[in-house]
């Protein structure tokens, strides 16, 4: 196995790259980072094209190095200072595989329509969608809807999302309007989350099969034009002097109102 000791080694900074937003668009790969998300990775059987591994991450996540090594195109040893280098955690575990990005489409068709969703519109902090992908997972939603917002592939969010997002199908839209008009043309009802005491109470909604659920943006919430799209305006009610929750708490009594059943 080769060892990579320079943290201006070529193929060390093409990895550390990829925790830009656009050099994963432009190259269509993500780096991964941390045994368990990486193992993950492979049993989800997303191609890896390389590994990076430490000894002592060897040493002591055996079984999840062992796995993602015989999955790898090409494995790498590497010293804590290239470790360093590929991290984008303050403490790394010393293992980084780089995977090809999924087929995640904009084909609507292949939705599930009589399925439960989040759609998130605008989402911005990358913890909060992990977040919502995990609780998402959890409680059995037929995947989330991202419009706009921060990057599926993240590292903040893959490790918030616990390898929820590799899991999970996730369908990628430019424009959120556009979407909640084409899923209701198919049947499906879409309820936009406000902060709104005049807003139906989740709890009161009729549920069933073929709901989107529609998660805004943290600072701004839903925008005008998709709660105008929207069937129906919904909220969860506050007690206390609380006026709101953060997106990935609403998101998750939201779903859990939507799938408890």
């Amino acid at each position: 196995m080769e060892l990579l000791t320079s943290r201006n080694n070529e193929t060390v900074k093409a990895a550390a790259a990829l925790k830009n937003a656009d050099a994963r668009r432009e190259s269509g790969l993500f780096l991964l980072e941390g045994a368990r998300l990486c193992a993950d990775a492979v049993r989800s059987q997303i191609p890896v094209t390389e590994a990076f591994v430490t000894e002592s991450a060897m040493n002591k996540y055996t079984e999840e190095c062992n796995l993602l090594m015989s999955a790898a195109g090409r494995c790498r040893l590497i010293n804590d200072s290239v470790a360093d280098r590929l991290a984008d955690t303050k403490n790394p575990q010393g293992v980084f595989c780089v995977c090809k990005t999924l087929d995640k489409t904009k084909d609507i068709d292949k939705i599930k329509y009589n399925g439960i969703y989040a759609l998130t519109d605008a989402l911005q902090n990358p913890d909060n969608l992990g977040a919502l992908a995990r609780t998402a997972e959890a409680l059995g939603a037929d995947g989330l809807l991202l419009c706009g917002g921060c990057d599926l592939y993240s590292p903040k969010a893959l490790r918030a999302s616990m390898g929820s997002l590799l899991r999970l199908p996730v369908f990628e839209a430019d424009d959120a309007v556009f979407l909640v008009k084409a899923l209701q043309a198919k049947g499906m009802r879409v309820f936009a989350s406000v902060v709104d005491s005049d807003a139906k109470a989740v709890q009161d909604v009729p549920k069933g099969e073929g709901c989107v659920v529609v998660i805004g943006n943290e600072g701004n919430g839903v925008s005008q034009a998709v709660i105008d799209a929207a069937d129906e305006r919904i909220t969860i009610p506050m007690k206390g002097r609380a006026e709101s929750l953060n997106a990935a708490a609403a998101a998750a009594v939201l779903l859990w109102e939507f799938l408890k059943n």
